[in-house]
């Protein structure tokens, strides 16, 4: 019963391809690199061809050929199965892509020693040399079935091992997507936007960030309708207001004070506060307000008015401490609009940090790599989940409990797939942003659809309305052979002292 069991371990290296290439293309890079021409002659040579690096994450002859220059290794012309031969001794410094001129003087290297050996007339060595070289460019983690996965898994690992490192290849690369929900939710991405289109919701974008809870391994990103018209990954890079999917870290912090719990009694009346020379007064979606309620009801009603009083009441400050110990980075202010969602966070961060709800307050760094390895197999990074118990059980315990009220009857009913499953909605101020981040035990996902000039999508385009149904179609696929599972009973933990 573990998402695990499904994953097609994604390697995001080339393939090595065997080939029959041209004989004096085998010949004058055999004779640069010391194969001997013994029998079986061209055997040994093709195996030889096939195992080892021509720079830039190519592996084999067939891959390099392609990628340097956009042909099969069987078309290769002998200047420029020359040039490639000049390669293997430092695939990136004398790689054309690197340095040209430099590509160039190893040509003429390979060439005359050709030419010395009796294996071209001067002649065609000439030719050779005079022929102008169409180069590619690099196709380096570029040529991928799932190019947000690529991109994504490539800055993490820019991130860890630097650009040059990176940039240089040689890395193979597991990750932790898991290829049947990659691919499933890129088709529920797309057919998302297009219906989108068709209510009226035109030049939208919509994402998606799934994460296993038990791991914190990611286990989709999509993040666009289609990377084939645009390469932005929103899911990773775009920081936009998370609304009132932002409320649970502010009730979570207040639960873990020991001073509230979901029946404590909140006011939905007006108030305004100082800020430099003017006055904060914040409003609920809609307008109007409701009086006396409990934290539960506002939660589930997605109040406003009562979410900014506690966040005051707690300290702006200790929510910011508990949205960094859940793996947000993006930068934000205690700012009174705060528990509105009055700050830039990106999908995956959502999802991260939800997940950890979902765990029940135990965290993992998100990630989107299982394990690298270098060329001879030796282990670079090792991702084993080595989880942390980060927030009072009792308190997430209370808030997943008050959030599957959020599904079962309030903002998010639309969200509904028939187990017990944790959500909020989110919608910003003149509908520029609008999502739904909700969880099971096994899955936290994070779904946004927004415009990427920010304009607002349209009056009543809600997070309820509009990304919830996105993000129930993903989970039902995602748990369709996942066990029932229920969140633990705030009744099972100690209640933290009230300070």
């Amino acid at each position: 019963g573990h998402l695990g069991q499904h994953d097609l371990a994604l390697t995001l290296e080339f393939r090595i391809v065997q080939v029959h290439v041209e004989r004096t293309a085998l010949e004058g890079l055999g004779q640069l690199t010391g194969v001997v021409r013994r029998e079986p002659k061209d055997e040994i040579l093709e195996l030889y061809l096939n195992q080892i690096y021509w720079g830039h994450n190519n592996y084999g002859i067939e891959t390099a050929a392609r990628s340097y220059f956009v042909k099969p290794a069987s078309e290769l012309s002998l200047g420029e199965s020359a040039m490639l031969a000049g390669l293997i001794q430092s695939p990136e410094e004398y790689s054309p892509f690197s340095n040209y001129s430099k590509a160039k003087e190893r040509q003429a290297v390979v060439l005359r020693r050709m030419r010395d050996l009796g294996w071209i007339t001067a002649a065609q060595e000439k030719q050779a040399k005079e022929q102008p070289l169409l180069i590619g460019k690099s196709t380096s983690w570029s040529t991928s079935k799932l190019p947000f996965v690529t991109e994504a898994a490539v800055v993490e690992l820019k991130e860890r091992f630097g650009q040059e490192a990176v940039t240089k290849g040689g890395m193979r690369v597991q990750t932790t997507v898991d290829y049947e929900f990659q691919k499933q939710a890129e088709k529920i991405i797309n057919r998302a936007h297009y219906t989108l289109r068709r209510r009226g919701l035109y030049d939208n974008q919509v994402a998606l960030a799934a994460v296993d809870p038990r791991t914190h391994f990611v286990k989709a990103i999509v993040g666009g309708y289609s990377y084939e018209k645009s390469k932005f990954n929103r899911a990773t890079q775009a920081r936009r207001q998370p609304g009132s999917s932002f409320k649970p870290f502010v009730y979570y912090t207040a639960f873990a004070t020991g001073k509230y719990s979901p029946r404590s009694t909140v006011y939905d009346t007006p108030v305004r506060y100082r800020d430099g020379r003017g006055y904060y007064r914040p409003k609920n979606y809609g307008g109007g307000y409701s009086g006396a309620m409990s934290i539960r009801t506002a939660i589930v009603q997605s109040s406003n008015v009562p979410a900014v009083k506690i966040g005051r009441r707690v300290g702006l400050d200790k929510v910011v401490d508990v949205v960094k110990t859940l793996g947000i980075k993006s930068p934000m202010q205690p700012v009174l609009s705060l528990p509105l969602g009055s700050v830039g966070v990106t999908p995956l961060e959502m999802a991260g940090a939800y997940a950890t709800f979902a765990n029940n307050g135990w965290h993992s760094d998100t990630t989107l790599i299982v394990r690298v390895t270098d060329s001879k197999g030796n282990v670079l990074l090792d991702n084993t989940p080595k989880p942390k118990l980060v927030l009072d059980q009792w308190a997430v315990a209370s808030l997943n409990h008050t959030l599957t009220g959020v599904i079962n009857g309030g903002t998010g009913k639309s969200a509904y797939i028939g187990r017990q499953a944790a959500g909020k909605t989110g919608t910003t101020s003149s509908e520029r942003d609008v999502w739904f981040v909700g969880y099971v035990p096994q899955m936290a996902t994070a779904v946004w659809i927004g415009r990427d000039n920010n304009r607002p999508l349209g009056r009543g385009v809600t997070g309820g309305g509009y990304a919830a149904p996105i993000w129930r179609r993903f989970m039902a696929y995602a748990l369709r052979n996942e066990p029932v599972r229920y969140f633990p009973r705030p009744s099972k933990f100690k209640r933290p002292r009230s300070r």
